[in-house]
């Protein structure tokens, strides 16, 4: 309005004559709307690096946890990293100090051990639900919302390929060279970078669920067992001949 000229006081530089209140007030909200368009570029900007990039999940605090509780870096791993955070921005929860949260894993892999480190969702804890399904799939749920998240592996997200798969094969049966080792690895490595790389939607599907929420973890007190001695679960007891015992006798029975 005032080209550039500059206000000090109730002046405008350049010009001899005070300014009005209305102008002296247009002036402070122009100013205050341009500061507020810096804000929001701001949070943009932000909000849009909010998501690492490889390098720099790899030099994270929270990846090298998972990385010292499985023990190596690798694509599993990765893919387990990646759904647990994916899982948590959506839920917008932390890592969960008791049961807060309930993870459903539909695999055994090496992902699993990142869901239990990113999420806090454990075996010992309960809230941590295991399906044989052989599938990368993994659902993330909120106790006190009820919200319900689903992060399955997209099939195109990419798999072994067959040089990585041959020699994951001689790796496992310890046939491997040490040269073939190496390049293994190396293969490994790489293949890790990429999961973590990949922009969320290119790796997984994403969606909202309903689904009941299973109880939370059972704690009762132990009964010893009248067959070997030892304490179980009063619940884990089964009743016969007028004898409490447990899983390891009756089986033996």
């Amino acid at each position: 309005m005032f080209g550039s000229a500059e206000r000090k006081g109730g002046r405008i530089k350049g010009v001899n004559r005070r300014l009005s209140r209305e102008e002296i007030k247009e002036t402070r909200t122009t100013k205050e709307e341009a500061q507020e368009g810096i804000t929001c570029k701001t949070e943009s900007k932000r909000i849009k690096g909010a998501d690492m990039n490889a390098d720099e999940i790899l030099a994270s605090e929270e990846f090298k946890r998972c990385v010292d509780f499985h023990g190596h870096i690798c694509p599993g791993l990765a893919i387990g990293y990646r759904a647990s955070k994916a899982g948590l921005k959506h839920l917008h929860k932390g890592r969960a100090v008791d049961e807060e949260i309930v993870a459903i894993v539909e695999n055994n892999a090496c992902g699993v051990d990142a869901v239990q480190v990113l999420t806090g969702c454990t075996f010992g804890k309960g809230n941590l639900i295991h399906k044989d399904h052989g599938k990368q799939v993994f659902t993330f749920l909120g106790r006190k919302s009820g919200k319900g998240i689903r992060v399955a592996k997209k099939a195109e997200a990419g798999e072994r390929s067959k040089k990585h798969q041959e020699l994951f094969g001689k790796v496992r049966e310890e046939t491997a060279t040490d040269k073939e080792r190496k390049t293994f690895w190396e293969i490994h490595h790489k293949r890790s970078l990429e999961v973590l790389d990949k922009p969320t939607e290119a790796l997984f599907s994403i969606r909202a669920v309903d689904i009941a929420l299973p109880p939370k973890a059972i704690i009762e007190p132990s009964i010893v067992c009248d067959v070997c001695g030892e304490p179980a679960m009063a619940s884990k007891l089964t009743e016969k001949n007028n004898r409490k015992i447990c899983g390891d006798c009756l089986d033996d029975l």
